[in-house]
């Protein structure tokens, strides 16, 4: 079984210059999505933790933040919910940069959600893999997300090389994990991943999941 989620737009890259980019606080961004998997935030917050403010402030700039602005200024963002609710555990004041992927007309929260569910870019199924449910559930900051452990698995096997990354496509975690979903696993959590993981790498490494972007193989 393959996630099933609209077609989308990609998303543009930043504007060519620094210029484009600027820092905001990350509790004022909104999230697109309502889980995330919390064995790669745990994994991100070791990260952090060994990096002076300038190191961290060089590779947010290198890994800018694509933000959607309404009209009245408020800001969703579109991607790197991983490692900016990792950043905003660590620190509440905690800053990211960003740059602004579209501009909405409107200053109804309503009004952007529904443009961000035409483009693709809201992920609506809870930790338990249901939905999707109305973008109204979203949570208003990161740290509202919900833990899904199957997000956090399929991290550890792309960290694995087990699957590749295909950034062009949304939310390519998740359609990985909605296949696993479907298949019979022992027990596990984010917190505890081992007892899935050799069930995970071999059904990952079948045939099964070869249409799914990122797919490698046996090999």
């Amino acid at each position: 079984m393959a996630l099933r989620l609209p077609p989308f737009h990609p998303l543009p890259p930043p504007t060519e210059g620094k210029q484009a980019l600027f820092e905001v606080p990350i509790q004022d961004l909104h999230p697109t999505q309502l889980c995330v998997g919390m064995a790669e935030i745990v994994s991100r917050q070791g990260d952090f933790a060994e990096d002076d403010p300038k190191e961290q402030r060089q590779y947010l700039k290198r890994k800018p933040t694509p933000l959607v602005r309404s009209a009245a200024g408020e800001l969703w963002m579109v991607d790197r919910h991983h490692r900016l609710r990792a950043l905003l555990e660590l620190d509440p004041k905690a800053t990211a940069f960003g740059y602004v992927a579209l501009e909405v007309p409107s200053a109804d929260p309503a009004v952007v959600l529904a443009e961000l569910h035409r483009r693709g870019w809201l992920y609506l199924y809870d930790g338990r893999g249901l939905g999707p449910q109305h973008p109204s559930v979203l949570p208003p900051t990161l740290l509202g997300t919900q833990d899904d452990p199957y997000r956090s698995l399929v991290w550890k096997l792309k960290r694995e090389k087990v699957i590749a990354s295909a950034p062009l496509i949304p939310f390519h975690e998740f359609r990985w994990g909605a296949w696993l979903r479907s298949r019979q696993l022992p027990p596990f959590s984010s917190a505890k991943l081992e007892p899935a993981l050799p069930a995970a790498r071999a059904l990952a490494r079948s045939q099964a999941p070869s249409q799914l972007a990122g797919w490698i193989g046996p090999g």
